[in-house]
C-alpha cells in the first residue's frame, strides 16, 4: 500500500492524482491488475472525470454547490454537513484496470481528488491487486 499526501488550499478543490497514481503503478511494477484508490475522510471524495478542459471542474464545483449550498438549515454540529453530503456524492473510492504498466482510462479521463472542507492535509491510500 501506498499513501498520497495532498494539500488542498481551497474550501472546494479538486486536485488531479492521475500522474501520481501512474508513477505508483510504474514502481511497483505491475503490469496487469486492479489498482484500488481510497479517500479515508468523511468531507472529501475522489471521482473519474474529464481531465482535459478546466471548465468541467469548474462546472462540477459550480454544481455541487447549487445542489448543497454550504448553509442550509443543516444540524450537524460542525457546521461541514454540506462537505459530508459532497464527499457521499463522489464516494470514497475507486478501482481501475492496469494493463500492460498503464492505467486503463479513457482518452479524457483523469483521477481527482475531491476536498470538501479545505484548506487541509489529506490523504489517499493506493493498493494494487495483481
Amino acid at each position: 500500500m501506498k499513501k498520497l499526501h495532498i494539500n488542498t488550499i481551497h474550501r472546494t478543490d479538486f486536485v488531479s492524482i492521475t500522474s501520481a497514481v501512474q508513477n505508483y503503478v510504474h514502481e511497483a511494477n505491475v503490469q496487469d491488475g486492479i489498482i484500488t484508490i481510497f479517500v479515508p475522510h468523511t468531507t472529501a471524495g475522489i471521482t473519474i472525470n474529464e481531465n482535459a478542459d478546466p471548465d468541467v471542474v469548474h462546472d462540477m464545483i459550480h454544481l455541487l454547490d447549487k445542489i448543497v449550498p454550504w448553509h442550509g438549515g443543516y444540524r450537524h454540529s460542525e457546521g461541514n454537513t454540506a462537505a459530508h453530503m459532497k464527499a457521499s456524492f463522489m464516494g470514497s473510492s475507486i478501482q481501475i484496470i492496469i494493463e500492460k504498466g498503464k492505467l486503463q482510462l479513457g482518452t479524457w479521463q483523469g483521477i481527482f481528488f475531491c476536498e470538501f472542507d479545505g484548506p487541509r492535509e489529506r490523504h489517499v491510500w493506493m493498493t494494487i491487486h495483481e
